[in-house]
C-alpha cells in the first residue's frame, strides 16, 4: 500500500528525481521519485468544472498540481 510509511523514503542529495504524473476524467495524480524509490506522492479528485475540460487542459493542470507537491 502507498499509505504505508515505510514506503516514503528520504532524499539522498539533490540529484536523480523522477516525477510521474497522470490525469484521468476522475482525478489527478503526482509520485515524486529518486533512485527508484517513492519520496513523496498525491492525488486528487477532479472538481466539478475540471469534469469538462478537454484532455490537453487536464494534462497540463496536472503538470502545474505535481509542481505544487
Amino acid at each position: 500500500k502507498l499509505c504505508s510509511a515505510p514506503i516514503l523514503a528520504l532524499l539522498e542529495g539533490s540529484e536523480d528525481f523522477v516525477a510521474y504524473y497522470d490525469a484521468s476524467i476522475k482525478g489527478l495524480g503526482a509520485v515524486l521519485m529518486q533512485r527508484d524509490k517513492v519520496i513523496s506522492y498525491s492525488s486528487r479528485q477532479l472538481k466539478i468544472l475540471e469534469k469538462n475540460y478537454m484532455t490537453h487542459d487536464l494534462e497540463l493542470g496536472v503538470v502545474v498540481f505535481a509542481l505544487k507537491l
